[in-house]
């Protein structure tokens, strides 16, 4: 996946670690909005490139509904660590992930 640093990927489906990432913020994001998620299922994300990777992940939560979450992992060599920065709620499964 080649792109300049600093910029979107192309969309792709979620997979396994992206899945994974999801689920270790569900609980912040529970936290944010005040709901809990019977259904918190990643269905397509893209990248950023900074020192670390930005997230920007389209969430499944339940009927039509999604959320789209940024989640930040650290560079291996600052620790890994991982951390929702930002998300946003009421959205489709159309409506495309863009910046945030």
């Amino acid at each position: 996946m080649s792109m300049m640093c600093g910029g979107l990927s192309k969309p792709v489906d979620a997979d396994e670690k992206v899945q994974k990432l999801c689920d270790t913020v569900k609980p912040h994001a529970e936290k944010k909005t005040g709901k809990t998620y019977d259904v918190f299922t990643a269905k397509s994300y893209t990248t950023q490139v900074v020192c670390g990777t930005n997230y920007f992940v389209k969430v499944h939560v339940g009927g039509n509904e999604c959320i789209h979450l940024r989640i930040y992992e650290k560079l291996q060599c600052h620790g890994g660590d991982i951390e929702m920065s930002d998300m946003q709620v009421s959205k489709s499964h159309q409506d495309p992930i863009v910046y945030f």
